[in-house]
């Protein structure tokens, strides 16, 4: 498998996944068919059409592409006509999205890499890429986005993204390294929902109202 290929296994992949939690989330809020399939596409695509655009590397390849709208479509009706069996698993919607998250995170800062941008540049977009859809998702059914809450979710796709953007700094192979991002990423937001890890949040010191 040439690394092109491997790269576009990944982002596939990715799309699958956060198709998935955005499917489940509409799902849940009793939205109907085509509820469901936008919610899907939004979550799926959201994240890598911003990366694309601020590159730029326009049209944004989820828009010229059939096979992302495909793959999101298809993640739409599994998950509009099985969400039952999806349900089983233990949280599907955050475990689908840490996956997307994880993918993306990854995916996002090798093509800001790819492109020429610089090593902040390119972990900020992978962060991007990977936080993306879902903020779309969530806000599309008036949830506060968890990149938002305490919730360690950026923080994790910041992470995945640093260790691609320090492998191509040290000269570590590509795939290897996008690999070991992906599941650090992954792994630090599953710890986080199993484990109850958040970050601190300011509080409110103004003397209670009378």
């Amino acid at each position: 498998m040439t690394t092109l290929h491997f790269i576009a296994l990944l982002d596939f992949i990715g799309t699958f996944a956060f198709a998935i939690s955005g499917g489940l989330v509409a799902v849940r809020h009793r939205l109907d068919f085509f509820g469901v399939m936008v919610l899907s596409f939004a979550a799926a695509t959201s994240g890598g059409i911003l990366r694309d655009v601020l590159l730029p590397a326009t049209p944004p390849v989820a828009l010229v592409d059939w096979r992302y709208a495909a793959v999101s479509a298809f993640a739409g009706v599994l998950t509009f006509y099985n969400a039952a069996v999806v349900e089983k698993l233990r949280n599907p919607v955050q475990f689908f999205d840490a996956v997307g998250l994880g993918l993306f995170a990854v995916l996002g800062a090798g093509k800001a890499i790819t492109y020429g941008m610089g090593p902040m540049g390119a972990v900020m977009l992978g962060v991007l890429s990977g936080v993306g859809g879902g903020v779309v998702r969530d806000l599309l059914v008036a949830q506060i986005p968890a990149i938002l809450l305490r919730e360690l979710y950026a923080v994790a796709a910041l992470a995945g993204a640093l260790l691609v953007v320090l492998g191509h700094v040290l000269g570590w192979p590509a795939a290897p390294t996008a690999i070991g991002g992906a599941v650090l990423c992954i792994g630090l937001r599953v710890l986080a929902i199993r484990r109850g890890w958040r970050l601190p949040v300011a509080r409110d010191r103004r003397p209670p109202k009378a």
